[in-house]
Formats: C-alpha cells, sequence, structure tokens
C-alpha cells in the first residue's frame, strides 16, 4: 500500500490553543460586519419544531435568523447592564 501524504487542512488543531482563540479577537482574525464590528460564531440546539418556527417567521420578516437573534440578544444584553432602556 502507498503512504499517504500529511496534509495540514481545514481541520487541522492549531499549534497554539491560546493563541489560536485570541486571535478572534483581533481584525485579521475575525469577520467584517456592516457596523463595522467583529463577530464570534456561537452554535445552540433547538428543536426542529423551533427552528421551523424561527426560518418561516423570518422569511414572512424578510430577514434572516441570525439577524432576529442579534436584535434580540442586543435588547437583553445591552452594552450598559444598568441601563434598562
Amino acid at each position: 500500500m502507498s503512504d499517504r501524504p500529511a496534509r495540514a487542512g481545514f481541520a487541522s488543531r492549531p499549534g497554539d490553543a491560546d493563541r489560536w482563540i485570541r486571535a478572534a479577537d483581533t481584525p485579521d482574525g475575525g469577520k467584517a460586519i456592516a457596523a463595522g464590528g467583529f463577530t464570534a460564531r456561537l452554535t445552540i440546539d433547538v428543536t426542529p419544531a423551533l427552528r421551523q418556527r424561527m426560518k418561516l417567521i423570518a422569511v414572512q420578516r424578510g430577514t434572516t435568523i441570525a439577524d432576529m437573534l442579534r436584535t434580540l440578544f442586543a435588547r437583553e444584553f445591552p452594552d450598559n447592564p444598568g441601563d434598562d432602556s
């Protein structure tokens, strides 16, 4: 049998995990969004029925689930936690 060459692909693990995690905090490590900020990926588990309702409402509103959740999170978790407005 022939040996496969070792390839460092998209699934390769970072050599220094701390540096890799901090890279998301730097402009070159994140994705720019329209507001000029950077994003971090968040994964949550929801039931298929809830996902379907969210998708339907997003389509009806002409937006995306991600945009709806960003708005919800911004409202629920303001920059100034003492500010209830």
